[in-house]
């Protein structure tokens, strides 16, 4: 697979990424963009999985605001949906929002 297909199947999941990062492990020269990108999805992801557990606890004290904050997890969709455009016009253009905080994390991608 090639750089951008990685770059593109990081933000598919988290079965994607795990795909994309076996994947970005067995090549030889490790490209930039790709690192990027594995970066930002696997942000993404904990960010999802962190919003998803606590409007799941609160929409279970609080029954009635249930349909209202689900609308919230609209937020990471909107955020994987930019980050696999970005992806696929080959850009490291971090994420609104959250794009910032993952850039110089997760040091194990190398």
């Amino acid at each position: 697979m090639n750089k951008k297909t990685l770059s593109i199947i990081s933000y598919i999941t988290i079965i994607g990424w795990v795909i994309a990062y076996v994947n970005y492990n067995k090549l030889t020269v490790k490209d930039s963009l790709t690192r990027f990108h594995l970066k930002q999805g696997l942000g993404i992801a904990i960010v999802g999985i962190i919003i998803s557990v606590a409007l799941t606890i609160i929409a279970t004290v609080v029954p009635a605001l249930a349909s209202i904050l689900s609308l919230v997890n609209l937020v990471v969709l909107v955020l994987w949906i930019m980050g696999i455009i970005n992806a696929n016009n080959e850009q490291e253009i971090p994420v609104p929002v959250v794009g910032k905080l993952f850039t110089d994390k997760f040091d194990f991608i190398k």
